[in-house]
């Protein structure tokens, strides 16, 4: 039932395996890619005829996650999967990049490249897998497509290339590099590097341009069992005729519109030679559409002929500069009174206004994937308004575009970022493109690296990116800086390169024609580490190094670190304690599974109030410490006091003042606030406190001038009791029994006489039987006996 065709090779120790045959069978092209347990179906549909007056290459890619393929289900109220997420818009790009230059010039027939992921084993990435499952599903499609590519990730950790790598690999390592290419060139470059020399990049993509090429024969072997027949194609030739005719036509008014160098004069100029172009041709458009349209399209052949002439033969670009210069760069910093950090930065015709806003942990992104819940402390948020090119345009959320480029420059930064010990805060760094003549993305990164210097972030080093192009005539070529737009578009190649003084951070390459050879690659980077160089100093102009203090309007954020058996009585029963320290103090408070507490707010007194008061959770009494407290209750023989978060003491009423203290309710109240000095806690955890040695206005420690207990009064010495032996000597008390049953006594105020008004205790010593006579007849008996 199932004609299955497969192909097989080795790729970083691991079986890549590509299948076609079984799954999917009614869409022209469909390929499973599995490696490893991770398994990628893609499936390729084209459509047969062009939809009429139709001038352009409609080309999609979507890349979709599965949630199943980890064994997972789907967050949310819907628990299933609905738009596509940063990851599949960047993967989708990623599959996009490669492909589309290898398509014929005037196919113009709607192409759909649908992956999915079905299985995911959590240490082979699928994005790469699904690069090589569209490219294998095109090859046998029999739709035109020059190809196939092949594409690879690598690693790079203690000076060794990895092929393949792991995720745990690429965080131990310094880089994290894709590349993409047909077996005679590399066609895409995406990166993320610590600090790497361009030596060091360049051979990685070396180094993955190797291995897809042995993937590019896997797929042809496999197109050689499985492919289906190519399709016709009645694609329209360029006329030299006509060709010479346009450009007798509009010729002189291109060459004079490229002259300008101001964009939006040379834009007005250039659309008023295609009037004039449309115009020539009027007739042709009732006789022959196609033919007609077809002339149109070479108008921008000719304005390429006009840009890359000048660049190849005089070395003369658009606005003027030649191939190695940088335009004009203004940056300033502050530009924005409330933002944590602020920057405007400016080169030529292309501008960003960039904020950086500080954050507590609770800001995070929380990021829904096949790997589950992760969450991140860094976003940089990419806007592109269509008045940055004086167009009128959608405006709303943003397209794939602008996640890309917000991704190049999150890249380019994040190898930069302090370390969460370092700098416990969420990072949000927004960039909103206000002009755009060139790489706004590498404008994004300037002024990102700015902004964030500005709100304090401490940066390893600051960051720049350029924009380099190609112009490519047979051997001839030229690497051209800081492109334009216009040089952007009828140029060959966009290659983006973002580092610091030390090396490079981030590497981004997309080509429009078959692949760039590595010399040219090689006088790309070098050509791209001078820019970079430059645009650095120019920053430095504005902002040199991190401010050292935060704005006044970022939060503060503390840290303390307190023991783990400590943890649930900082948070209590059902998080009753942290959120009362929360209400009380308005600080945010965040506490994870180490210990480790961040409070936070933007005033400091109170962040000051919950660290004293998490403080006094975690600490343990110490004696001879002095402590400011509150009265908690007030008793006959003394007050208690709450010293620390938790933990009450008893201050005796002798304890209260060195005077004499007849009522305790006189001298204090609850609530009231006093200074404490602790005395002792005993083996049953009582705390005994004291107002009389502690100063109850500054706090300070008083001397005890209180004098010994036997000289507090008049009473003199106790006296001679005589030796009375221990008491279970005084003599045969016989058997008493239990106290209860020791006489008909009855009550003690019925029968036993009025005892009158005794007076305090200690003023009852002349009623004892010891010199003083016998006791008076209301005396229990035992004190009548003559035990000694």
């Amino acid at each position: 039932m199932f004609d299955i065709k497969t192909q097989e090779i080795e790729l970083g120790g691991k079986t890549l395996k590509l299948e076609t045959g079984r799954v999917a069978r009614q869409a022209d092209g469909a390929v499973l890619a599995t490696l490893g347990e991770t398994v990628v179906l893609c499936a390729v549909t084209a459509a047969k005829s062009v939809k009429p007056g139709q001038d352009f290459f409609p080309l999609t890619v979507h890349y979709q996650e599965k949630f199943s393929a980890a064994g997972r289900i789907p967050g949310g109220f819907f628990k299933r999967e609905r738009g596509a997420t940063e990851k599949e818009t960047l993967t989708s790009r990623l599959i996009d990049r490669p492909i589309r230059p290898l398509f014929p010039e005037g196919f113009y027939n709607e192409v759909l490249v649908i992956a999915q992921v079905l299985s995911y084993d959590g240490e082979n990435e699928p994005d790469i897998l699904a690069m090589i499952a569209a490219s294998a599903a095109l090859t046998i499609s029999g739709v035109p497509f020059m190809g196939p590519i092949g594409a690879a990730r690598v690693g790079y950790k203690d000076g060794d290339y990895i092929l393949n790598p792991t995720q745990t690999e690429i965080a131990e390592g310094d880089l994290d590099l894709v590349v993409a290419g047909t077996p005679n060139a590399v066609m895409m470059v995406e990166s993320e590097a610590n600090e790497l020399s361009e030596d060091v990049m360049l051979g990685a993509v070396m180094f993955a341009h190797a291995a897809s090429k042995k993937i590019c024969d896997a797929i042809i072997k496999l197109a050689e069992k499985a492919a289906k027949d190519p399709w016709e194609l009645d694609l329209l030739e360029d006329s030299g005729e006509t060709k010479a005719k346009l450009k007798g036509v509009i010729g002189a008014d291109l060459e004079a519109a490229y002259k300008l160098t101001n964009k939006q004069e040379r834009q007005t100029a250039i659309n008023a030679a295609r009037e004039k172009a449309r115009n020539a041709f009027a007739d042709l458009a009732e006789s022959d559409p196609a033919a007609y349209l077809g002339t149109l399209k070479l108008v921008k052949k000719l304005e390429a002929d006009v840009v890359r002439t000048a660049i190849i033969k005089e070395g003369r670009r658009i606005d003027g500069r030649d191939t190695k210069t940088v335009r004009p760069i203004e940056a300033m910093v502050g530009f924005l009174p409330r933002a944590h950090g602020s920057a405007l930065f400016t080169r030529g015709e292309t501008q960003a206004i960039c904020t950086t806003t500080l954050g507590t942990k609770d800001a995070e992104q929380m990021i829904d994937g096949l790997d589950g819940l992760s969450y991140s402390r860094f976003m940089l948020h990419y806007n592109f308004p269509p008045y940055s090119v004086g167009e009128v345009g959608r405006f709303g959320a943003p397209g794939r575009r602008e996640v890309g480029h917000g991704k190049l420059a999150w890249r380019a930064l994040h190898p930069m970022l302090p370390s969460a010990e370092e700098f416990p805060y969420t990072i949000r760094v927004l960039s909103d493109i206000t002009e755009s003549n060139g790489s706004s993305s590498m404008a994004t990164v300037c002024g990102g690296s700015l902004s964030m210097m500005d709100a304090g972030v401490p940066l390893k080093r600051p960051v720049a990116g350029i924009a380099m192009g190609l112009i490519l005539e047979g051997k001839d070529f030229a690497v051209i800086s800081d492109i334009l737009g216009d040089e952007d578009h009828l140029g060959d190649m966009d290659f983006k390169v973002a580092g610091t003084s030390e090396g490079i951070t981030s590497l981004q390459m997309d080509i429009k024609v078959a692949g760039i050879t590595e010399e040219i690659m090689k006088v790309a980077l070098a050509q791209a580490k001078d820019g970079r160089a430059h645009i650095l100093g120019e920053m430095s102009k504005a902002l040199g190094e991190t401010r050292t203090e935060l704005s006044a309007h970022a939060p503060r954020i503390e840290t303390m670190q307190i023991a783990k058996d400590k943890i649930r009585e900082v948070i209590g029963t059902g998080g009753k304690v942290i959120r009362e320290i929360v209400a009380t103090t308005g600080a945010k408070v965040d506490i994870d599974d180490e210990g480790l507490i961040k409070i936070s707010s933007s005033d400091l007194s109170q962040i000051e109030a919950a660290r004293n008061w998490i403080t006094g959770i975690v600490a343990e009494p110490e004696v001879g410490t002095v402590y400011t407290g509150k009265v908690a209750s007030i008793v006959d023989f003394g007050a208690f006091v709450t010293f620390m978060p938790g933990k009450d003491g008893l201050v005796h009423v002798s304890e209260i003042k060195n005077e004499r203290v007849e009522k305790v309710a006189d001298v204090l109240t609850e609530g009231q606030e006093v200074k404490v000095k602790l005395l002792e806690v005993d083996p049953r955890g009582k705390v005994r406190l004291s107002m009389r040695l502690v100063d109850q206005e500054t706090g300070a420690e008083l001397e005890d001038t209180r004098p010994p207990r036997e000289q507090r009064d008049d009473r003199g010495p106790r006296g001679d009791r005589g030796d009375r032996g221990p008491r279970r000597d005084r003599g045969d008390r016989g058997d008493r029994g239990p106290r209860r049953d020791r006489d008909d006594r009855g009550p003690r105020g019925e029968g036993r006489g009025d005892r009158g008004d005794r007076g305090p205790r200690r003023e009852r010593s002349d009623n004892r039987n010891d010199d003083n006579g016998p006791a008076p007849e209301f005396a229990p008996a035992f004190l009548n006996r003559d035990d000694d």
